[in-house]
């Protein structure tokens, strides 16, 4: 680390700056002698940083957005691309505030637990909704007027402000007559489209709920319709994962037991009402004033919560039952919403290509008009859309559920103490723990991290072996592992580690990855190195390091610049559909426009599998 003078004073000051760390929303003042990574630690800011903040790790970028930092020292010359450096891109462990500045810091250095905050408070853009509510002054009902209740809130609406609605939901008019007399004939009209859907006191919220129906977890997003904010965030697992942790093992249990499909859709529906209730009593309301919900997930999530027809999903060719966008009250399901409330579920492209992807090429502008992108949505079922030449190409690949956990020995979520970084560095290793707390398992960042540094170290060979020349190198029943944390490192407790078997699945999910990206390039006879950008997305694929994917060849060895993670784009997606009737169309039109290849088709398709067993570089012809 560079060497500057203690005894500096920056502007006649006693060397204290102000610094503004976003999108976080965090500032205070720090002195001139720290690092900007010490100044993060000190406002409680989770800065990624393997090595410690001693350089060797590169994790730590930041972007200098406002006000002068110290000189570029050597390590940042080393690690960072001239590119990136004329772009203001920083090392927080190098860089030092020399006057007041505000500093960007990307998701991908953010810590796990800082990126779950920042997720749920993204700007929705665009509002255009189609669920819209009017106060009203409502002409009361005397023997002069005999109109219905119904007919004078119609009448009502289209004199004060013009709005032709032509009918009143049916749960909606049990209620009107109580409503309008007791609200003293004003009230607050909500519509949708032609239909009154809520009629209730003035003021009061017009919420939506967003919901990412995930295989492996579920996240949901309550929203102000009015202005399109975020008021709340939450998630949980998906408590379907009882009956697999695959689609193609919920698909079994639906066909192989009397009620599967009841007991998939009950697990579903309960969670999200329960984070439904959860996010309206954090922003101090009922869940009844939810007027609108969108949900997505892939095709399988989507005609299991629908309590659809599922047999055709399993087997050859998996057509979907149905593909087009839904809009159906939310009480049939039902969920906990206001009774007049929709639930729009946007269009599912092919069986194993559903609205969730949809929602993510919305929320990233993808389309027939960019330029050769590639957007991944990584998940237990990962996604990818090939947007080239006028044209949108999705694969599904089943990449199961190592890279979040599942099937890891000591795998884990990104919850307080899961391994989320790891560099390895001769016989230390160096981790990065999820809160800083005490380790207890590994979460999917952390095992790619460490697949990566055990590659690159010569610790497993390109077959994927372990070899046993290494002081972290044990054996335990009959199977090699390497120790991330010794048994003397944890006080006497069991090792925290990668295993042999740990290192094969990890080989399977990432050929399913890198075999469906490869595959669509070779359809579109494209080299990696004329893609444009490379999106990355979904629950895993926001926390994993870039360089990491890239060393054993689950991604395209191109630029980094060219790659951004982007969170939880599906849910955002899902959001933008919530509050703009514009993004739901785009949907429908991505939709329309996408081709699904399959990749059981694909020339050469099980032979590029097997080759990307291979922890080698990324190429068309395999690993």
């Amino acid at each position: 680390m560079a060497e500057y003078d203690q005894d500096q004073t920056i502007g006649g000051t006693t060397g204290s700056v102000r610094v503004d760390f976003e999108p976080i929303g965090r500032r205070g003042t720090c002195s001139c002698r720290q690092t900007l990574l010490q100044c993060a630690h000190d406002l409680g800011i989770g800065i990624v940083a393997t090595c410690g903040g001693h350089g060797t790790c590169g994790r730590c970028r930041i972007i200098a957005v406002r006000g002068q930092l110290s000189e570029t020292t050597s390590v940042e010359h080393e690690l960072i691309s001239l590119h990136e450096l004329e772009n203001g891109v920083r090392l927080a462990c190098q860089a030092m505030p020399l006057s007041d500045c505000i500093i960007n810091v990307p998701a991908e250095s953010l810590t796990a637990s800082q990126r779950i905050q920042i997720e749920g408070l993204q700007a929705t853009h665009g509002t255009d909704p189609l669920v819209t509510s009017h106060k009203v002054a409502v002409s009361p009902a005397d023997l002069n007027d005999l109109s219905a209740d119904d007919q004078r809130i119609l009448t009502a609406l289209s004199a004060t402000y013009g709005i032709k609605c032509t009918t009143v939901d049916l749960e909606v008019a049990r209620d009107l007559p109580h409503i309008l007399r007791s609200e003293d004939w004003k009230c607050k009209i909500t519509t949708r489209g032609a239909e009154v859907v809520a009629v209730g006191p003035w003021p009061a919220p017009t919420l939506g709920l967003a919901v990412d129906l995930g295989t492996t977890k579920i996240a949901a997003y309550l929203l102000d319709l009015t202005n399109g904010e975020t008021l709340g965030a939450r998630g949980t697992m998906n408590p379907q994962i009882r009956y697999g942790e695959d689609v193609v093992a919920r698909l079994t249990h639906a066909l192989s037991q009397p009620d599967g499909t009841k007991e998939l859709a009950d697990e579903a529906l309960a969670a999200i009402n329960d984070l439904a209730d959860s996010l309206t009593r954090d922003a101090g309301v009922n869940s009844s004033r939810i007027l609108e919900v969108v949900l997505v997930g892939n095709t399988a999530m989507h005609h299991l919560l629908l309590r659809l027809p599922v047999a055709q999903l399993a087997r050859a060719p998996y057509v979907p039952a149905i593909a087009g966008s839904l809009d159906i009250k939310a009480r049939d399901l039902p969920l906990r919403t206001a009774k007049g409330a929709y639930l729009h579920l946007p269009p599912n492209i092919a069986g194993f290509v559903g609205a969730d992807h949809v929602a993510m090429l919305i929320a990233c502008g993808v389309s027939t008009a960019s330029d050769r992108v590639l957007a991944i949505d990584i998940g237990t079922n990962t996604e990818v859309c090939l947007a080239a030449d006028g044209r949108l190409t999705t694969v599904s690949c089943a990449s199961g559920p190592a890279f979040e956990g599942g099937h890891i020995r000591d795998g884990m979520r990104a919850a307080p103490g899961a391994i989320e970084h790891v560099e390895i560095l001769g016989n230390e290793v160096h981790l990065q723990i999820v809160d800083d707390a005490e380790p207890t398992g590994v979460c999917g960042s952390g095992i790619l991290d460490a697949l990566a540094q055990l590659a690159t170290q010569g610790i497993v060979d390109a077959m994927g072996r372990l070899s046993a020349d290494h002081p972290r190198i044990a054996r335990h029943q009959n199977m090699l592992q390497f120790n991330l944390v010794t048994p003397d490192e944890r006080g006497g407790r069991s090792a925290l580690s990668v295993t042999q078997n740990d290192v094969r699945q990890l080989q399977l999910a990432k050929a399913a990855i890198a075999s469906g990206i490869q595959a669509l390039l070779q359809h579109a006879s494209l080299d990696p190195s004329q893609l444009n950008s490379i999106i990355v997305g979904g629950a895993f694929g926001s926390y994993i390091d870039i360089k990491s994917a890239i060393e054993i060849g689950m991604l395209p060895r191109v630029p980094l610049e060219r790659f951004t993670q982007v969170g939880n784009a599906a849910g955002v997606g899902a959001k933008m559909a919530l509050v703009s009737d514009s993004a739901r169309l785009n949907g429908i039109t991505l939709a329309r426009e996408a081709r699904y290849l399959e990749l059981a088709t694909a020339p050469g398709f099980m032979k590029r599998f097997v080759d990307n067993t291979r922890l080698a570089p990324f190429t068309l012809q395999g690993g």
